[in-house]
């Protein structure tokens, strides 16, 4: 079995990859958007609505937080995942901003151009 610091290393390999496809999913909303692709616009945020109720059910925590925590007593906002520790901190801030943003401006778009 892994050692605790090999587990830890694992957990926050997987969590970093989940962190950049949802990011990544959240910077091509609107880049769907202003292609005038409202299907692969829907699609990504439905791809995002999909972690928001995951991240909602779990009292906006990641689980992989949760399991990454059973192979240390690090608690910093970066202890799970290989982000600086600004972004971890304000994570959900920022790309929460930048989801509603996205969701906004297809909105926007799709009235535009219907």
């Amino acid at each position: 079995m892994n050692s605790p610091h090999g587990a830890l290393r694992t957990v926050k390999i997987v969590h970093t990859i989940a962190w950049a496809f949802f990011a990544g999913c959240i910077a091509l909303i609107p880049v769907a958007a202003m292609q005038r692709d409202f299907t692969a616009a829907l699609v990504l945020i439905g791809l995002v609505m999909v972690e928001v109720m995951i991240l909602l059910i779990n009292g906006f925590r990641c689980p992989l937080t949760n399991v990454a925590a059973r192979y240390t007593d690090d608690r910093q906002d970066n202890f799970d995942i290989y982000l600086p520790l600004w972004i971890a901190r304000y994570n959900k801030q920022i790309f929460g901003t930048l989801f509603v943003a996205g969701i906004v401006y297809t909105l926007v778009q799709w009235l535009v151009l219907t």
